[in-house]
């Protein structure tokens, strides 16, 4: 049976790109596909120089969005690359970015659409949900920030989402090796 599923999910994915992949890649050339698997963890690497600098950030502040706040704006504003896919009803998935120089100030957001929209910023009038990692401004008591972004529990419950997936640099950070794993787990 979970065979049929991967089939049927690649399938899916697979018509989808076609059908919906026209509208992404004209929008933009820095959109990857990837896949989402309940019980799996996918790993893609990639290269900040693939991306594109996007000079309207106003995206993520809007209410119909709130991914970070203006405040923050100096940490996406290097390159950025996009990747995207379609997480499974049941289901809940973490993102992690690994920048391989640990020196590397990079930031990550991802937010949540409806599966059948390829909405891609700047041009994102409203999610379902948005989420932001960066380098914090400050220390927080009990804890240690790393190199490391990570962003947590992307749910799908009855419906299954498009998830779209935005790793940058901040402070106009252009060029820069990183690793990118989605784990995605069955939601109880």
């Amino acid at each position: 049976m979970d065979n049929i599923k991967r089939r049927n999910m690649r399938l899916y994915t697979i018509i989808f790109v076609l059908l919906f992949g026209i509208k992404i890649n004209a929008q933009s050339k820095f959109v990857s596909a990837i896949q989402f698997e309940i019980g799996k963890e996918s790993s893609y690497k990639a290269n900040l120089n693939e991306g594109k600098f996007i000079d309207d950030l106003s995206w993520a502040w809007n209410s119909q969005n709130a991914c970070f706040p203006e405040t923050q704006k100096q940490k996406f504003t290097g390159k950025h690359v996009l990747f995207t896919g379609i997480i499974p009803a049941h289901s809940v998935t973490t993102v992690v970015v690994t920048p391989k120089n640990k020196n590397a100030n990079f930031s990550v957001y991802a937010y949540q659409i409806s599966e059948n929209e390829s909405y891609t910023v700047p041009d994102l009038p409203r999610c379902v949900s948005c989420e932001a990692d960066h380098k914090w401004d400050y220390k927080k008591r009990g804890k240690t920030q790393t190199h490391i972004r990570t962003i947590t529990d992307f749910t799908a419950i009855n419906n299954s989402y498009r998830l779209v997936i935005g790793v940058t640099g901040a402070d106009g950070l252009a060029t820069g090796e990183f690793e990118i794993k989605v784990i995605t787990k069955k939601y109880y």
